[in-house]
């Protein structure tokens, strides 16, 4: 990849559009998506102008991109504070291999380096790329079960917030980073015959294991984790094309928080199925232990509601198999704020299932309106060798 010397910023072989948005804001970039974040910390007094090394911060340590699975996904273990999740169109005549090999080297020359594509301290910033049914291919769409995310009960659908080509998240500890990272790459695609279809920016807060939602409750406690569970539940297995990649469901859940903090705790406990304080089971034990669906009371009643989200939701319910849930909070304004869900699973089956499920009956979907959705496969892991769907997007038919 060639460099200049003005700033320091490299041209990824045509060259990057480099408008960068207010530092202080997370940019979502889509119409009705503009995302309000915390400004980053400032310097420690003494410290100097220039971004903190990551280096001085563990969890901000870098993540490289190549390697046989895409990161952002099960590394860092950990999610990272800040996202932003963008969806393009692509055009009739852009040749999808050469776009995902190129921005494959665009994401090699932004990740783990310091200040040469970005301008800032690039931290753990990682970069997940998927492609849609029809970039995808029909056969390989077909060998996970199909890409095409039927209708679901309470969405609120429209033409420029509804499926898309091609999928790229952003993800890091320094909100800067994500959204420098979105912008120069969302430049770069519109270079090359892509167009942002729809984008939200989401945050969560820091921390291991779960974390509280905008509801206050902990979320994403059930989650494959073991390596064992991830190459089971998640990784679509090999040898072939499709070795390494996995599925992603994206979809924008507006939720009515003040209609559901309007309630008793006690109420809210029930419709999720957890307590409140540290997620631990209605059913008994603490917060790492499983759900169980069968206890009851010794009145006869199940301890988690039949119409608990936990309870709905849990795969022994569902009889769908784990998805590993790596979602965002968001809020766009007082009347639009909410959940950036982001799950990875083997089939899209896996999302289909449950969702059906809490259509069915659940006591928080009530409070639960989609306005973004889509489904991707994102492609295997790739490196300065192998080019981001190498393995995969020349088996298009």
């Amino acid at each position: 990849m060639s460099t200049q010397s003005d700033n320091s910023f490299p041209v990824m072989r045509r060259s990057l559009l480099g408008a960068l948005p207010s530092l202080a804001v997370l940019s979502a970039c889509g119409p009705g998506t503009t995302t309000p974040a915390a400004p980053a910390p400032a310097p420690a007094p003494g410290s100097g102008p220039g971004p903190v090394p990551a280096a001085a911060d563990p969890h901000r340590a870098a993540v490289p991109a190549a390697g046989p699975r895409q990161a952002g996904i099960d590394r860092p273990a950990q999610p990272q504070q800040h996202t932003v999740v963008s969806v393009f169109d692509i055009g009739p005549r852009v040749d999808v291999a050469e776009l995902a090999a190129h921005l494959g080297e665009a994401v090699l020359g932004l990740c783990g380096k310091a200040r040469a594509a970005l301008g800032a301290d690039a931290g753990d910033l990682t970069v997940t790329v998927g492609v849609g049914p029809g970039p995808s291919g029909t056969a390989t769409a077909r060998a996970v079960g199909g890409l095409e995310l039927p209708a679901f009960a309470r969405e609120e659908r429209s033409a420029g917030s509804w499926g898309g080509d091609l999928l790229v998240q952003t993800c890091a500890s320094d909100p800067v980073a994500a959204v420098l990272a979105d912008t120069r790459l969302a430049a770069d695609l519109a270079a090359r015959g892509a167009s942002r279809r729809w984008s939200q920016a989401g945050f969560r807060p820091p921390g291991g294991g779960a974390v509280r939602n905008l509801l206050g409750f902990p979320d994403g406690i059930e989650n494959p984790r073991t390596d064992a569970e991830l190459s089971r539940e998640v990784w679509l297995p090999g040898p072939g094309p499709v070795a390494g990649a996995t599925v992603a469901v994206v979809r924008r859940l507006r939720i009515d928080a003040p209609a559901f903090l309007a309630q008793s705790v006690a109420r809210q406990e029930e419709a999720i199925g957890r307590r409140r304080t540290d997620g631990s089971p209605l059913s008994g034990g603490g917060p790492s232990d499983p759900l169980d669906l069968s206890a009851k009371s010794a009145r006869g009643r199940y301890l988690v509601p039949a119409m608990a989200h936990a309870r709905r939701a849990n795969p022994n319910a569902t009889g769908s198999a784990k998805m590993l849930r790596r979602g965002y909070s968001y809020r766009n304004g007082p009347e639009d704020q909410g959940l950036l869900f982001v799950s990875f699973q083997r089939r899209l089956r896996t999302f289909t299932a449950t969702q059906r499920r809490l259509d069915d009956g659940d006591d928080l979907m009530r409070f639960v309106t989609a306005t973004a959705s889509a489904a991707f496969l994102v492609l295997p892991g790739f490196s300065a060798e192998v080019p981001l769907g190498g393995t995969l997007l020349g088996e298009r038919s």
